[in-house]
């Protein structure tokens, strides 16, 4: 019995010496990374209220209060207004502020098919026809952020590289919960050794917060891996979808006309009545198809108003091509934007994930500390609880 006991025991010590070994070398890979990510993610949590702020977004200023009696302009008078603010340039594609019912907004390029970068953005008082404001659409601060934070500002490989990051961030997660749970057993849950040597507080420190920030790292970790596979998941959807809806006009001259906008949206919400337009996309641009109109549509519930479905009419005929919601998989990507960066439930939830981001950039820089401390140590310490954490919210418990 006693030989069986003991061989269980060296088992389990081998057992979790692979799981320490796990844990310090995924969190070595990935600390300075998800710091980073930490870092720009906090400003990005309140993202719409620092563009306000700078004024990034004219149209955050408050519409004219106004009779709700007053008539809405169509859609294509305003198209018919920006062309006529800005004749040499082209309208490629109408949106919506969903906070704002009657801020509509025209982006116009110098091109058909101009780069968002290069696009201007001109907001209109639907009602009046008042111009608003204009901002470039990309280029402000936190589109700088957002690149930093998305891709390493390096594009498509930026953002797969930062999905390895996550895995190995995940991996970390739920090697540290294995390290800690023996040492949580021995020395008690959350206990900060206040009487120890500085190196040992840290690391009840690092274990205290990072098991409070548990649960919201693995779901901000989760939702981040699948945001970066935005790219690969809408290149093979639209190789499964776009070149099937273009088969049939293939040698035909693109249309010499176009119908109304108004229609187009009209078509689009007899498909799907429980959704609401956000943007058109115009033929020819960058943001449609060369023969459609490419309307983006989103629910009116706390959930589905963060869910797009894209609806194309015929650009010529005003006509439905398609309003297929789209595969599981780009539904869990629209599911994991919002609730990566809390944008659910306004601005509790903000606070809430920013003060759950503040407490992991505390563990993030705790578990460097402790790494950076344990390669300056001249020799192996032994006692009890002083084990190098790897970098990430739960650490190794000490050898024995």
């Amino acid at each position: 019995m006693t030989a069986a006991a003991g061989s269980i025991s060296v088992e389990k010590k081998a057992s979790l010496q692979r799981w320490r070994l796990v844990h310090t070398w995924t969190s070595v890979v990935c600390t300075a990374f998800m710091l980073v990510l930490c870092i720009t993610g906090l400003p990005l949590v309140f993202r719409d209220e620092i563009d306000a702020a700078l004024a990034a977004r004219p149209y955050a200023r408050e519409l004219r209060d106004l009779d709700e009696r007053t008539p809405v302009k169509s859609i294509d008078a305003i198209i018919a207004q920006g062309k006529s603010l800005y004749p040499t340039k082209h309208v490629q594609f109408v949106f919506w502020d969903a906070e704002r019912p009657h801020l509509i907004g025209l982006g116009v390029g110098e091109e058909f098919d101009s780069p968002l970068s290069k696009v201007q953005r001109v907001f209109f008082d639907d009602r009046t026809g008042e111009v608003r404001g204009s901002a470039p659409a990309e280029g402000g601060l936190t589109d700088f952020i957002w690149n930093l934070h998305k891709s390493l500002c390096t594009g498509i490989l930026g953002d797969l590289f930062l999905g390895i990051m996550s895995l190995a961030f995940l991996a970390s997660i739920v090697s540290g919960v294995v390290v800690y749970g023996p040492m949580a057993r021995r020395i008690g849950f959350g206990i900060v050794r206040k009487a120890r040597a500085a190196r040992i507080r840290w690391l009840d420190i690092h274990n205290l917060v990072g098991s409070t920030t548990l649960a919201w790292a693995l779901v901000v970790g989760a939702t981040g891996f699948v945001n970066t596979l935005e790219a690969p998941f809408f290149g093979i959807w639209n190789q499964m979808t776009v070149p099937a809806l273009l088969a049939p006009y293939k040698g035909k001259p693109l249309p010499a006309t176009r119908s109304s906008v108004d229609d187009a949206v009209a078509t689009a919400r007899a498909a799907l009545p429980d959704m609401t337009p956000t943007s058109v996309g115009f033929p020819e641009s960058r943001f449609g198809s060369p023969r459609h109109y490419f309307i983006w549509m989103h629910g009116s519930s706390l959930l589905t108003a963060r869910m797009f479905t894209p609806v194309l009419v015929e650009a010529d005929t005003g006509k439905l091509a398609t309003a297929r919601r789209f595969p599981w998989y780009l539904q869990a990507l629209e599911i994991s934007r919002p609730l990566h960066f809390g944008d659910y439930g306004g601005m509790p939830l903000k606070v809430l994930w920013a003060f759950l981001d503040v407490l992991t950039i505390v563990v993030l820089g705790s578990g460097i500390y402790l790494w950076v401390a344990r390669l300056r140590a001249s020799r192996p310490i032994t006692e009890e609880g002083d084990a190098a954490a790897g970098g990430l919210p739960l650490s190794e418990e000490p050898a024995e």
